[in-house]
């Protein structure tokens, strides 16, 4: 709508500055004027109060609750500079609608910020008046008061809620919304049937309907859009009544509602059949807006009289705007929507038979499973797919065994698990397989593929039990139906070696996934996508096990595989791939390349897969541990802050993701001298991971390290010390005496001993550590220099200067060719100082 519309009969009224997602105006609008005059005295009483509350609109269907709340817009938009409707009938809709006012409010949109900040954003703004203090929001079908009262701003602006569920009254001041006046009901069919009928005949006609708003809308168009005298649309509606009467209806759907409606379809089938046809199929959809383009291509199977209108273009649209015009459905002609009011498409469904219903379903199913919305795995068609998410359910798709519709039903798990609606990807996986398993049975080969999809989700919720038990069963069937080199069955050998890290047993998920690679390249060859993932898995493992220079190889092979693949590249994986690189990087010991590596990574996620994506806070947490490595405390700080703050909002305190991200952050804290912060969070991590992975998983007893990192700084040596011979028992028992945590570990072991007084042995543990160290990642590696700058002081302190003034000078020129004196490592050698060495969790 643009500033100089000019409603017809009323004044030039200026827009709001910030006017979104508003539904166009009724222009047969009518009546309702104590409604709104109630309505706008009460908002505009409320905003002198206190605390404002806001004002609902409840009442069944079809007496025009959303139109009144349209209504409202339009006349008093011009005493507001916000305006924003909110479809709020699917919860998790309203924070998305939300999070797009964020830029018009000059707050950092959804893409950099993500969807819950920017949205928490938005109502910060809107509750201090900043930039604006006059807007209005309306939530549209708000059907659960307790989806919507926490997030409802309370001041200094309006809030209107639409709603069937009268609980609202309790909550809020309600508006209850009637049927009409039998003076609005005639004024309204004059006014929409124009010169076609007399006042006292539009009286008759609203005694007839009960002066239901939306029966009344159906009849209006039919008499303008038939040329029907009321006379014979009463005589037809009578015919209707008395048959629905005797018939029984549930109580839900009113009498005159049903009958106007039958009259409606009962005309059109007799001027347009087709239409009805049309609108048969759009009443097992969901009551969303259904795309176009689902209707614009007839795929096998569908009846002939179906196929033949789909596929006519100039038919269809013809049936689409004939459902408009008798007020059936409701076109979004930019939009390219069709969409049908969920009273009229629970009267279409009970007027078929059950036959008639499952065939009508079925065809359905068969238009969603032939729109081609491409690769759910590519970011760019997930608006695609989102679009078809609030038709999954209502649709019954699970309830099909046709291999095409299966395979669109996977395309959308598939897409739920790229996009990170890890919770929703579970649930709809676990409705595949129940119904699929008991329509074609455990082992069928849908029901392998979905448990398989349903594993990788359960590895990102961290439920990795559960995830090890599905997948050894999955790789059991998949091997007898398959064969041992089907896609399926190396997938799942792919997911074993996850599950392997899961439980701590690095060694074995290394020789897994490099069986997997093997039979990978074999069959596919190096460029496959999956001979590239396993790449990256491998990479992983040879991480974990401290061999960073092979790790790093892998990555930058997965990273320029997936860069070969130029416009067919899948930028999740690659996005996966550059950050792997840029963590492979940092722990091969150049920091600010992979501060580089990594700030590419970061961004590209960003854009790419949204602020909130697990995959790029994980994407986030490492190039935080870079920065502060590379001594960029501060802005290490704010993303490590940032990146912890969203996990723990959007997966909760027990998550892998959110464990990962407060170690690192604690880690950043200590560095800063924050101690009794750091503590508190790396303890409590700590705590949380042996519940969470078990207690004899490498991760969680590296994590004892830190906690004893901790206590010394508070000065509590002797229990640092036990913390740390405990971490390193474990650890050597798990990994070996020869690898990176377990030699971390003892190096902060030395400077336990060292300040309990005991030099000489600490610096016989010094001296083995920074043998094996050297060995393992070479002398001039930073965790190297840090044993050999640490022994050292031990050296120089257990009166042995020689040694110590050699060393010392070796260290010296190893910073200088490295990270050079001016870093903070080296400023803490140059004093003489310990230096600790932390643990940061990477991904498993």
């Amino acid at each position: 709508m643009s500033e100089e519309e000019v409603e017809a009969g009323t004044p030039k009224m200026r827009v709001p500055p910030v006017w979104g997602n508003i539904p166009p105006r009724n222009k047969n609008f009518t009546g309702r004027e104590e409604l709104l005059t109630a309505l706008r005295e009460g908002v505009a009483g409320k905003v002198t109060a206190v605390v404002p509350q806001p004002h609902a609109l409840h009442g069944l269907g079809g007496v025009g609750k959303t139109q009144m709340a349209v209504e409202y817009i339009y006349r008093y938009r011009h005493t507001y500079d916000v305006v924003w409707w909110i479809p709020s009938d699917q919860p998790f809709l309203v924070k998305t609608t939300l999070a797009d006012l964020a830029p018009h409010l000059g707050l950092p949109p959804a893409a950099v910020s993500g969807i819950d900040d920017a949205a928490r954003d938005v109502l910060d703004a809107l509750r201090r008046g900043k930039p604006y203090d006059s807007w209005l929001l309306v939530f549209d079908n708000a059907d659960q008061p307790e989806d919507l009262f926490d997030i409802i701003p309370q001041d200094p602006g309006h809030v209107l809620i639409t709603s069937r569920n009268h609980r609202w009254a309790s909550l809020v001041d309600a508006v209850p919304v009637d049927v009409f006046r039998r003076d609005e009901s005639v004024d309204f069919l004059v006014k929409r049937v124009r010169a076609g009928i007399s006042a006292d005949d539009a009286a008759r006609l609203a005694e007839q309907l009960g002066d239901l708003p939306l029966a009344l809308e159906q009849a209006g168009a039919l008499l303008f859009e038939r040329g029907m005298s009321v006379h014979e649309y009463l005589e037809q509606l009578g015919e209707r009544t008395s048959q629905l009467l005797s018939q029984g209806r549930p109580v839900e759907y009113p009498v005159p509602m049903t009958a106007a409606w039958s009259v409606s379809v009962a005309n059109l089938n007799e001027s347009l059949p087709e239409a009805v046809d049309l609108l048969r199929i759009c009443a097992f959809f969901g009551s969303e807006p259904i795309p176009r383009d689902v209707l614009g291509r007839a795929p096998q199977g569908l009846r002939p009289q179906l196929a033949g209108l789909i596929g006519d273009t100039i038919r269809l649209g013809r049936a689409v705007g004939e459902l408009g015009r008798y007020a059936l459905a409701r076109l979004d002609i930019t939009g390219r929507t069709i969409q049908v009011h969920r009273l009229v498409q629970k009267l279409v469904q009970d007027e078929l038979s059950p036959e008639e219903r499952q065939r009508i379903q079925h065809e359905v199913h068969l238009l969603l499973a032939g729109y081609d919305a491409g690769d759910p795995g590519d970011e760019v068609n997930w608006p695609k797919y989102a679009a078809l998410l609030g038709h999954l359910e209502p649709s019954g798709v699970a309830g099909s065994a046709v291999p095409e519709v299966r395979g669109f039903a996977v395309r959308m798990l598939r897409y739920l698990f790229g996009s990170g609606d890890y919770e929703s990807a579970r649930k709809v996986a676990d409705g595949y397989i129940e119904h699929w398993g008991a329509e074609s049975g455990p082992e069928h080969p849908d029901v392998i593929l979905v448990k398989l999809e349903l594993t990788n989700t359960l590895r990102e919720l961290g439920q990795y039990d559960a995830a090890t038990a599905l997948n050894a069963e999955v790789l059991a069937a998949a091997e007898r139906v398959h064969g041992l080199d089907d896609p399926v069955t190396l997938r799942s050998l792919r997911g074993t070696g996850a599950d392997l890290r899961a439980v701590g047993d690095f060694p074995q998920a290394l020789r897994r996934d490099e069986e997997a690679l093997r039979r990978y390249e074999a069959k596919y060859g190096p460029a496959d996508s999956g001979t590239l993932r396993a790449y990256n898995n491998l990479a992983i493992d040879y991480g974990l096990m401290s061999d960073y220079k092979k790790s790093k190889e892998l990555y930058q092979r997965s990273y320029s595989g997936w860069q070969s693949h130029g416009a067919g590249m899948v930028k999740s994986s690659f996005i996966n791939a550059l950050s792997g690189l840029a963590r492979a990087v940092r722990l091969s010991g150049d920091y600010s390349e992979a501060c580089d590596l990594g700030n590419d990574a970061y961004a590209m996620a960003q854009e790419v897969l949204g602020a909130e994506h697990n995959w790029t806070l994980r994407t986030g947490k490492d190039l935080s541990v870079a920065l502060r490595m590379h001594g960029e405390y501060e802005e290490a700080e704010e993303l490590a802050m940032q990146v912890q703050d969203r996990c723990v909002r959007l997966y909760g305190t027990d998550s892998p993701d959110t464990l990962a991200a407060a170690i690192s952050l604690s880690n950043l804290w200590r560095t800063l001298g924050r101690l009794d912060e750091a503590t508190g969070l790396a303890a409590d991590s700590a705590s949380r991971y042996t519940e969470v992975l078990r207690p004899d998983h490498p991760y969680t007893l590296a994590c004892l390290g830190n906690v004893a990192v901790l206590r010394r700084s508070q000065g509590d040596p002797e229990a640092a010390r036990k913390l740390n011979e405990r971490a390193l028992a474990g650890l050597e028992a798990r990994l070996g005496r020869d690898h990176d945590y377990t030699l971390t570990v003892a190096l902060n072991l030395a400077g336990d001993l060292a300040a309990l007084g005991e030099p000489d042995a600490a610096c016989r543990l010094g001296e083995e550590t920074l043998r094996r160290l050297r060995a393992l990642v070479g002398d001039e590696h930073p965790l190297a220099l840090t044993a050999a700058a640490n022994l050292s002081a031990d050296l120089k302190a257990s009166g042995r200067a020689d040694a110590a003034t050699e060393l010392i000078e070796r260290t010296r020129a190893g910073y200088r060719r490295t990270l050079g004196l001016n870093h903070p490592d080296a400023v803490v050698f140059m004093e003489g100082r310990h230096k600790d060495v932390d643990f940061d969790p990477p991904p498993l």
